[in-house]
């Protein structure tokens, strides 16, 4: 794993210590990570996170959003879901296979995916998020690459310690999201322009 993946993944793991949040990482089978090269097509730089630090239980806590990463022993069956799921990804119109979930809402279920046709130069993807529940997809950015995704939602804990635990009514929200906002376009001003986190 190159460097500035490593450090954003260490910057999530402060953050969940810091918050308190329980979390195992692990290291990916290489015989798995082969596998998904050749299933779904996921690119080496993700394959390399997995094989260092996989997401065995690892899931990020704010007052508007938990999203709960997916370990690589359960990638290929979070494509279609369990089987007869009216929820999986596949089902849904306009669902593309270079789009592979890599974690999902804890409290919506909607898939946050990486696109593998849209390798940067580092061979990094953007990710986004998808709205389930409607027949027409509509993917919002969240992230230019993973390595932005994992400082958003680290920071976004961050941010989450000053407002407790408690369910937050509207103006809390919209205070957490203010505050919220400048720290992301530092990160990646193109996922705050597509306004997901804000």
């Amino acid at each position: 794993m190159d460097s500035d993946l490593a450090e954003a993944v260490s910057a999530l793991k402060e953050a969940l210590e810091k918050r308190k949040v329980p979390f195992r990482y692990g290291k990916a089978d290489p015989a798995l990570l082969d596998e998904l090269k050749k299933t779904l097509k996921v690119p080496a730089r993700f394959r390399a996170l997995l094989a260092a630090a996989n997401p065995e239980d690892v899931e990020t806590v704010t007052p508007v959003e938990r999203v709960r990463f997916i370990p690589a022993a359960r990638l290929a069956e979070e494509q279609t879901g369990p089987e007869g799921a009216d929820n999986a990804p596949e089902k849904n119109a306009g669902w593309r296979k270079t789009w592979v979930v890599i974690a999902r809402s804890a409290l919506l279920n909607d898939p946050y995916y990486i696109d593998t046709l849209k390798l940067d130069a580092e061979g990094d993807c953007p990710v986004f998020v998808a709205m389930t529940g409607s027949n027409a997809l509509k993917p919002v950015l969240v992230a230019s690459s993973v390595q932005q995704f994992l400082r958003i939602l680290a920071t976004s804990m961050e941010v989450a310690t000053g407002f407790g635990e408690a369910v937050l009514d509207d103006d809390d929200e919209r205070t957490f999201r203010e505050q919220l906002g400048p720290k992301i376009k530092t990160i990646d001003s193109a996922a705050l322009r597509a306004g997901h986190w804000t």
